[in-house]
């Protein structure tokens, strides 16, 4: 397969409920995407000023004070405190490194990636361009002889489901026991809102209560782009296995992968600040703690959502119906569809709009007759 053989891209299906919902009195209400609209912290904006005279070729494998920053970061917010310089690598945002690994990993015709039943679908495209072949698989004691990559992702995009460190664990064994690679999606994890996760750090696959010692075959991939409002940066990061690292950097060296020098110097400085993530943190609780119960006095239940940017919601039917009926609100979602044919009564509700549209749509639902 090649990316020639790639089906339409899905959100083109949204147009007509996007202009349905953008013909109400009040003005749309965009749930969807989930793209950052809050300002990117002022000393993010100075640091990539201060960088602008980049006249030389940036470093694929990154600044040594950029990888110094991400082993730091690792162990002051993660509770990964054995990482060095060789274990982390920075990348042009996550997109784009879900969507080539299997291809950077030498994966092709036969091999397995296995990636969530309810997922980001970059997993699965990334696989198919590979020539590799997507399951989807949440347990890990059902995932296949001849999987060669997988992907968990936690907290999950859409429906927030977080992994505990004996859940995690136990994914790590049946890994090896596999010979795969196992690469966990972690670009949601300082957002924890309810349960354990109101009070405890989410665990990264690379936490030595995790790892059983060793980090042989696992990445951790995280991104900027939701805690530092830095999408537009595409500043991204991977850490784990030294030796896959290595191979990755071989790899990406090849191809020019690197993000630009003033980026890594304002990645660099990002991470070093826990201000501006506890602050951009406090505006999704605000958000999240008005949109889930109104949300929820319209018929909606929601599933999962304990961490992540998203409400996971459904009405118990079509999730074509209730995208439908949120349009006829101004309201626009994100339809389950998209994240796999297990989430087909759902829709994904991004926070990620201003507070005053936020507000907005919870007005509308709570006069609405859904």
């Amino acid at each position: 397969m090649s990316v020639h053989d790639l089906a339409d891209y899905p959100w083109d299906a949204v147009v007509p409920f996007r202009e349905r919902a953008a013909q109400h009195p009040g003005g749309l209400v965009d749930l969807s995407i989930g793209s950052p609209v809050d300002p990117t912290p002022d000393l993010i904006r100075r640091a990539l000023a201060e960088a602008t005279d980049a006249h030389a070729y940036p470093q694929t494998v990154g600044t040594p004070s950029l990888r110094e920053a991400i082993v730091d970061w690792y162990a002051r917010r993660r509770g990964v405190t054995d990482l060095t310089v060789a274990n982390v690598l920075p990348t042009i945002g996550s997109k784009e490194l879900v969507a080539l690994l299997p291809t950077l990993l030498g994966l092709g015709d036969g091999d397995i990636v296995v990636h969530p039943r309810v997922a980001y679908p970059t997993y699965d495209v990334g696989a198919r361009v590979a020539g590799a072949t997507p399951v989807a698989i949440d347990d890990p004691a059902e995932w296949p002889e001849g999987a060669k990559l997988i992907w968990i992702n936690t907290p999950g995009n859409p429906d927030g489901r977080t992994w505990t460190v004996d859940e995690l664990a136990a994914a790590v064994r049946r890994a090896r026991e596999l010979g795969a690679v196992l690469a966990s999606d972690e670009c949601y994890a300082e957002l924890g809102w309810e349960g354990r996760w109101a009070s405890e750090p989410i665990p990264s696959i690379l936490d030595p209560r995790v790892t059983d010692g060793s980090r042989s075959g696992l990445l951790s991939v995280y991104s900027l782009s939701k805690q530092s409002n830095l999408a537009g940066y595409r500043a991204a990061f991977l850490a784990g296995c030294s030796r896959i690292v290595g191979e990755l950097l071989t790899a990406r060296k090849h191809l020019g992968l690197m993000p630009p020098a003033p980026v890594q110097h304002a990645m660099a400085v990002a991470l070093g600040d826990d201000e501006h993530v506890r602050v951009q943190k406090e505006l999704y609780r605000a958000r999240r703690d008005v949109l889930r119960p109104a949300l929820e006095a319209a018929g909606f239940r929601i599933d999962g959502s304990e961490a992540g940017l998203y409400l996971w919601a459904t009405e118990g039917r079509d999730a074509w119906e209730s995208m439908d009926r949120l349009a006829g609100l101004g309201i626009l979602a994100g339809p389950g569809p998209f994240y796999g044919d297990h989430s087909a009564e759902h829709v994904r509700l991004a926070l990620t709009a201003p507070s005053e549209r936020i507000d907005e749509a919870a007005r509308r639902l709570s006069r609405a007759d859904m």
